[in-house]
């Protein structure tokens, strides 16, 4: 019913940027927020960043200064804007929504097909 679609994954060298896109399709009443979850090989999952549509925002403590997270609420997109990247960065990458759809007042939450962002030195 919902999809989520990312872009923007690849390779980079140390200190160089990357740009991630989610965009939410499907029966869409409302998205209450948006995430960026991220899985290193052999590390939990984390969460990168965060909004919600009334625009508050949070970091892992890892990214504040380097990531920006950015929502358009009137196409259903958020990005994620990676500068300084780490060799530590170095994960798939995974959009995230908490979704109320159409047909019900609950909220559900949906994963994207998650984007490899790996980091040279």
């Amino acid at each position: 019913q919902v999809q989520l679609v990312e872009s923007g994954g690849g390779l980079v060298q140390a200190g160089g940027s990357l740009r991630l896109s989610c965009a939410a399709s499907g029966s869409i009443r409302s998205i209450n927020s948006m995430a960026w979850y991220r899985q290193a090989p052999g590390k939990q999952r984390e969460l990168v960043a965060s909004a919600t549509t009334g625009g508050s925002t949070n970091y892992a403590d890892s990214v504040k200064g380097r990531f920006t997270i950015s929502r358009d609420n009137a196409k259903n997109t958020v990005d994620l804007q990676m500068n300084s990247l780490k060799p530590e960065d170095t994960a798939v990458y995974y959009c995230n929504a908490v979704v109320v759809l159409t047909t019900t007042v609950y909220q559900f939450r949906y994963w994207g097909q998650g984007a490899q962002v790996t980091v040279s030195s």
